[in-house]
C-alpha cells in the first residue's frame, strides 16, 4: 500500500485532484455539509466545457514553447453562433447547424496554422490576432441575436445519471480517447517529441510541420464542440460566452500538470484542475468574496504553478 501511494504521490495529475478535495471540504466544512453533493454536481457540469478546450489547449502547449492557442474564446462563439442559426431552434437542422458550427472551427484552425507557417508570425501573436477577425465574423453574422437551441441539444447538455451529467459522461469518453491518441499513435508521439526538441524531431523523419497543422485545427474544432454544447447548456448563443476560457483554458492545462517547456501532456490533471478551478469559485463565493478578489486568487495560484514548472529541465 504505501508503495503504491508513493506511486501515485509522483503523478503530476494527483496534486490538481488533492487541490480539488481540500477546496470542497473547506466549502462544505464552511456551510456544515449543506449542498455538498450539489456543489460536486455543479462542478462537473461547469467543469466540462473547460475540460474540452483545456485538451486542446493542452495538444498545442505540448507542441513545445510558444505554442498557444489565444483565438479558443472567438471561436467557441463563432461555432456558438453559427450553430444557434443554422438550426433556428429547428430539430430537423440539428445535424447540419453541428456540422456547420464544426465547418466554422475547422477553418479557424487552418487560418491559425496559416499565420504561423506561411507569414511566419509567432503563434501568441497569430492567434490573438485572429481571435478578433473570428469575434467580428461571428458578431456580424449573428447580428446580436440569441436563438434558443433545439430541444435535443439542451436535453443534452443539461440531462443527469444519477447526479451526473451527461455531457461529463461524454467528455470523459473524449479524454479517454485523448490519452489513446497521445500515447498511442504516431500523431500523439510526434506532438510530444516535437516539444521535447523539434529539430531532433525533424531529423528523426517525423512530420513536424503536419503535427503542428493538425494540433491547431484539433484545438479549433474542440473550440467548436465546446461552444455548440455550451449554447446548448445556456439557452442560446451570446457574444460573450467564450472570453472565460482564455485564462481557463491555459489554467487548467498548467495546473494539471502538463509541461509549458513542451513535450509532456496529462490529460487526467486537465480534470483535476477545472474541478479545482470551479471548487475554488465557489469557496470564495461562499466565503463573501468578490469578483476581484477570485480573479486575483486564480493568478496567483497560476503563477505559483509556473513558477515550479519552470525549475524543471526542459527534455532535450
Amino acid at each position: 500500500m504505501m508503495a503504491f501511494l508513493a506511486r501515485l504521490g509522483k503523478q503530476p495529475w494527483i496534486w490538481s485532484f488533492a487541490a480539488a478535495l481540500a477546496v470542497w471540504l473547506v466549502t462544505i466544512a464552511f456551510t456544515r455539509g449543506q449542498g455538498a453533493g450539489e456543489i460536486l454536481t455543479a462542478a462537473l457540469s461547469f467543469a466540462t466545457f473547460t475540460i474540452i478546450v483545456g485538451l486542446g489547449q493542452m495538444m498545442v502547449i505540448s507542441t513545445g514553447p510558444g505554442n498557444v492557442d489565444l483565438s479558443i474564446p472567438a471561436t467557441i462563439t463563432l461555432s456558438g453562433v453559427v450553430a444557434m442559426k443554422v438550426m433556428d431552434t429547428d430539430t430537423a437542422r440539428l445535424a447540419i447547424g453541428i456540422a456547420a458550427a464544426l465547418g466554422a472551427s475547422l477553418a479557424a484552425g487552418v487560418f491559425n496554422y496559416g499565420l504561423i507557417r506561411l507569414l511566419r508570425i509567432p503563434p501568441i501573436i497569430a492567434t490573438l490576432s485572429s481571435s478578433f477577425l473570428i469575434l467580428s465574423t461571428a458578431i456580424s453574422y449573428g447580428r446580436g441575436i440569441r436563438i434558443k437551441p433545439p430541444p435535443p441539444l439542451a436535453d443534452f447538455a443539461t440531462a443527469r445519471i444519477i447526479g451526473v451529467p451527461i455531457a461529463a459522461i461524454f467528455v470523459l469518453g473524449l479524454s479517454v480517447v485523448m490519452a489513446i491518441v497521445l500515447q498511442r499513435t504516431i500523431y500523439g508521439r510526434t506532438v510530444l517529441a516535437s516539444g521535447q526538441n523539434m529539430r531532433a524531431a525533424w531529423l528523426a523523419g517525423l512530420n513536424v510541420d503536419r503535427t503542428r497543422f493538425a494540433t491547431y485545427v484539433l484545438s479549433a474544432l474542440l473550440a467548436g464542440v465546446c461552444g455548440i454544447v455550451l449554447s446548448g447548456f445556456s439557452g442560446g448563443a451570446a457574444l460573450n460566452m467564450g472570453e472565460e476560457f482564455l485564462l481557463a483554458s491555459i489554467a487548467v492545462v498548467v495546473i494539471g500538470g502538463t509541461s509549458v517547456a513542451g513535450g509532456r501532456a496529462n490529460v487526467p490533471g486537465i480534470w483535476g484542475a477545472a474541478l479545482f478551478m470551479y471548487l475554488l469559485v465557489t469557496m470564495l463565493n461562499t466565503f463573501g468574496a468578490s469578483a476581484g478578489i477570485r480573479l486575483i486568487m486564480t493568478g496567483l495560484i497560476i503563477i505559483a504553478v509556473i513558477v515550479i514548472a519552470g525549475g524543471e529541465e526542459a527534455q532535450r
